[in-house]
Formats: C-alpha cells, sequence, structure tokens
C-alpha cells in the first residue's frame, strides 16, 4: 500500500504537483481491483486541470514505473482511478502475519503511549449484575483491549457507589428478611433478597454485610465473563478524604458556583449544559453530580490523558452536565468521552425473556453464561454498534451450529488447528517459510483469505478512534467465511496434493489461525483448538 501511494504521489510531482494527499481505499466491490483512490479528482481544481485527463497522466507514468505487484489501472467515472494487483502482494501480507504472530498482527500505534482510564459498570452495590449491565462491560473491556493494541496504556476501573439512599434500602431490606418480617415498601425485592437475608449472620451489620455480599456476587459475575478489573474506586473514601469537600472548593476558587435558595449551584450554563446544577442541597446533602465530579477529578490527578465512561440508555442526559462538571474544573471537556450503551431485549426461541427467577427484574449475568455461555455473551453483544438497540435469541447462540456466530468463528479457528494437527499426524513438517513458494497460492478462495487478513490493521484503527468494537467482530466473521470456504474447496494435504502446495496452504492456514486468534483475543473470546 505504501509503495504504491509513494509511486502516485511521485507521478503527481512530475506532473507538478507535490506534496499531494494520497489517499488509498478499497473498492466496494472487488471487479473494481485491490486499491482505489481520488487524488487526481482532490488535486484537479488546484492544478487547474481536468480530473480524468489528470487521471490518465497519472495513469501513463504508473505504468512506465514498474511499480511493485502492479498489473493494471483503469480510470473509472470522473477521474478515480483503480490498481489491480497480483497475488504477489498478498504473499507478503501472509509473510508479515506470521512474522508478526499472535502479539505482533494488529499492532498499529495510534496512542503513543497515551493513558487511559475505562470506566464500566459501576452498577449500585445493591444485588446481582444483570444481562443489561453485560452488554456495557462486554463493550467498555474489548474496547480496553483494542486501545492497549493500538499503544494506549489501559486502566479498567469500576465506580462503587457505596453511600447514598439505594444502600441504605437495601440493608434495610436485608435486614427485615433476616428478621422474618416483610421487605420494606420501598426496597428491594427478588429471590436473591431473601437467599442473601437468610445466609446473613445474626447480628452482621446488614449494611457492611450487603455491601461485602453484593460486591462478591459483582466480582463473580465480571471473572466469569472474563472482566478483569484494575481498579475499585470507593465513593465513599471520598469523603473520608475529604476528597468531595476539595472539589467543591476548587469550584469555588474558580469561580463557577454560587448559592441560591440556600443551595449551591454549579454554573454549568456557561461550559454547554442546559441549566445549571445543584451541587449541594438546601439540607446540606450532595446531589450525585458533585461527588462524581469529584471522582473524575482523582481520575486527572492520578495522570489519565483520556477519560472513557460506559454507561447505561437511561444516562444520555447526563452526559452534558458531567463533561460541563470537567470543564468547570478547567480540563478540556473532549478529555472525557462518554459512550451510552442502548437496551437488549433478550429472547427465547421468538419469545421475550424478562424475568430473572432471583431478582424478578432482568435476567443476572450469571444466569445468562450459565445458558449460552461467556463466549457466546461476550461476542453476542459485540455484533452490532451499542448506538442501536440489540434483539438477542438466547436459543441461537446457546446451539453448537454455524448458525451461532461465535461458534461460526470458533469453528474456523478450530479448523486450522485441525489441518495442522492432521499434518502432524500424517508426518508431515512445516518448512521454514524461506524455503516455501508461496508462487503457488493463487485461487481466489485462497487469496480472500490473505486479502481478509490484509485489512486487519486499518480496521482495528478504526476501532480504535471510532471507539467500535464491533468493528473487530464484522471483520473476524468475514476472515471465518473466507477461511470455511478455504477449507471447504482447498485440500492441505492428501493424495494427489503437490508437496509444494502442501507447504504453502500450511503457512496460508497459520496466517489463518494467526489472525482468527487475535480477532477472538480483542473481543475477549476464546480462539479453541477444538470443538
Amino acid at each position: 500500500r505504501e509503495q504504491l501511494a509513494a509511486a502516485v504521489r511521485q507521478a503527481l510531482a512530475e506532473e507538478g504537483i507535490p506534496d499531494a494527499e494520497v489517499h488509498l481505499e478499497r473498492p466496494a466491490r472487488l471487479e473494481h481491483g485491490d486499491w482505489s483512490t481520488n487524488v487526481a479528482l482532490a488535486s484537479a481544481k488546484r492544478a487547474g486541470r481536468n480530473p480524468r485527463e489528470l487521471a490518465s497522466a497519472i495513469v501513463a507514468r504508473l505504468e512506465g514505473e514498474g511499480v511493485p505487484h502492479l498489473e493494471a489501472v483503469e480510470i473509472a467515472g470522473p477521474g478515480f482511478i483503480n490498481f489491480r494487483l497480483a497475488p504477489g502482494w498478498l504473499h507478503e501480507v501472509l509473510v508479515d502475519v506470521v512474522g508478526r504472530g499472535t502479539e505482533g498482527f494488529g499492532t498499529p500505534d495510534i496512542g503513543g503511549g497515551r493513558r487511559v482510564c475505562v470506566e464500566m459498570i459501576s452498577a449500585n452495590p445493591t444485588g446481582p449484575l444483570h444481562a443489561g449491565h453485560a452488554r456495557g462491560a462486554c463493550y467498555a473491556d474489548a474496547l480496553a483491549n483494542i486501545l492497549a493494541r493500538t499503544g494506549d496504556r489501559v486502566q479498567r476501573e469500576y465506580y462503587i457507589n457505596d453511600r447514598g439512599t439505594q444502600l441504605d434500602v437495601f440493608a434495610r431490606s436485608l435486614a427485615a428478611v433476616r428478621a422474618g418480617e416483610p421487605v420494606p415498601e420501598d426496597g428491594y425485592g427478588g429471590e436473591y433478597i431473601k437467599e442473601w437475608g437468610a445466609e446473613m449472620p445474626e447480628g452482621a451489620d446488614a449494611l457492611q454485610w450487603g455491601y461485602e455480599r453484593a460486591l462478591a456476587e459483582i466480582r463473580e459475575g465480571l471473572e466469569r465473563l472474563g472482566i478483569h478489573m484494575d481498579h475499585w474506586f470507593s465513593e465513599k473514601s471520598m469523603v473520608e478524604t475529604g476528597a468531595i469537600e476539595q472539589t467543591l472548593a476548587d469550584l469555588r476558587e474558580r469561580g463557577v458556583v454560587y448559592e441560591s435558595e440556600g443551595a449551591v449551584w454549579l454554573r454549568s450554563t456557561e461550559f454547554g449544559d442546559d441549566k445549571d446544577r445543584v451541587l449541594v442541597k438546601s439540607d446540606g446533602e450532595y446531589t450525585y453530580i458533585l461527588p462524581d465530579i469529584a471522582y473524575h477529578r482523582d481520575k486527572f490527578a492520578r495522570g489519565f490523558d483520556l477519560l472513557i465512561d460506559v454507561f447505561g440508555a437511561d444516562h444520555h442526559g447526563y452526559v452534558s452536565r458531567l463533561k460541563a462538571g470537567v470543564a468547570a474544573l478547567g480540563h478540556n471537556p473532549d478529555e472525557l468521552e462518554v459512550r451510552i450503551t442502548q437496551i437488549v431485549r433478550l429472547e427465547r426461541g421468538g419469545e421475550e425473556v424478562k424475568l430473572s427467577k432471583r431478582t424478578g427484574e432482568l435476567i443476572e449475568i450469571t444466569e445468562m453464561i450459565d445458558e449460552v455461555g461467556a463466549d457466546a455473551t461476550r461476542f453476542t453483544y459485540l455484533l452490532q454498534s451499542v448506538d442501536s438497540q440489540q434483539t438477542v435469541d438466547l436459543a441461537v447462540i446457546a446451539a453448537n451450529t454455524m448458525d451461532n456466530p461465535v461458534f461460526y468463528v470458533q469453528m474456523a479457528h478450530a479448523r486450522a488447528c485441525s489441518i495442522q494437527r492432521k499434518a502432524r499426524t500424517e508426518g508431515i513438517a512445516t518448512l521454514p517459510l524461506d524455503d516455501v513458494d508461496l508462487s503457488v497460492l493463487t485461487g481466489e478462495r485462497e487469496l480472500a483469505v490473505l486479502r481478509s487478513l490484509s485489512e486487519f490493521d486499518d480496521v482495528i484503527a478504526m476501532a480504535a478512534r471510532e471507539r467500535a468494537p464491533h468493528k473487530i467482530t464484522t471483520w473476524v466473521r468475514e476472515l471465518a467465511a473466507a477461511f470455511h470456504g478455504f477449507f471447504h474447496d482447498c485440500y492441505v494435504v492428501g493424495e494427489g496434493i503437490p508437496p509444494e502446495v502442501t507447504q504453502a496452504r500450511l503457512w496460508l492456514v497459520e496466517s489463518a489461525r494467526v489472525g482468527l486468534a487475535v480477532g477472538l483475543g480483542v473481543l475477549g473470546v476464546g480462539a479453541p483448538e477444538k470443538l
């Protein structure tokens, strides 16, 4: 790609257009070639030339330059240039993929060592996590993987809301059950309250015991999902250290708070919010926003360059006030990004699944994992953008069939491993790559696998910039489809397969295995060797 772009830049310079930006895109349709550029259209105006005439001049110069792998150049429409390459460039992709391996493949450095804190879930410690939390958790964890793979230093963080009304209500609910009394009218219901209330030792502090029990359940759910927090941050700790009061003092010093009607207000309209927000109520109680501003102040103080918060759909209206709070502290509001995950509808065989036996509310994370497995849970939640509502059929993702997206991709990896096992079983040793003739890989099934692998650096860079893990899911499904096609049509080991073809295809299989393992790994999904 860089060789081709350099050749186009040189042709433009020879046409009197130096320092032109050359962007190469992959055509939507394979018959249009391997790469395409609109540089003639983009440069024609400043050069005072007709776009198609300029494209013709570029093509003429390229055809005389002997650009590596360039087989044909065509002009399309008003001045697009399409490039068709010989298979050799894809053979170089194979060499690059296996050379970099699972640790190095798909690691473009776009973060440059930036320190990023990804805050996820942060549900009240008043009960188990439910399936709605799981979508945000899977998204945030995969995003953290992507950012870490593309050059950021990432920390995963859970903000524990361990003070306030909800925790008190939770504790009263447990205490009532333990005493054999009805749960308060505003209390927590569900079987888990009865279970935990019965489990709580006599004389235990319901608030402290319930908090620790809920947090243990939350930790277990996340661990089973393969999500490991780097830091658990307690809201209560900021009361104990005086961080909330210090934050209020900082805001006062900056002149961005005022008092009215006995309350303390933030001048948040000066920072893009639709109205000023109360920080301290007239009775002296903090509103939610003040501890949250203090928490983000703490994150910046710990040296993070970028804060990414992943919130549920019910927090959409909270974004502007939180960014206003960050700006009021003197930070660039762009240093805080808030990603909102949309609602998930769970079905089983087309029928909606709403209730959990234990919570009386949404199905729990652990219940979902018990039914379909952690890999299927994670992969499914990453099939589409979290900006859109999602419907998940548990019956489909629990099935070991090719209609199940995660099974389909994992089967591709397992098939790659099975080919390698078969070669070993038959005593076929894979020769060093330098001794293998890759030029025999010319079939469309073979080239489709390599073409897909060639896209990954661009895909993961885009996924990082756009905070879009679903782009990785889409890519790994496409790679799996290409490999299944290869597996079906191209025998690697067996009677009638020339040894040189076997060797080249064994290396192609290894390159596909690396790509599938990396794609699945970034999503936090296992890459089994057998299914």
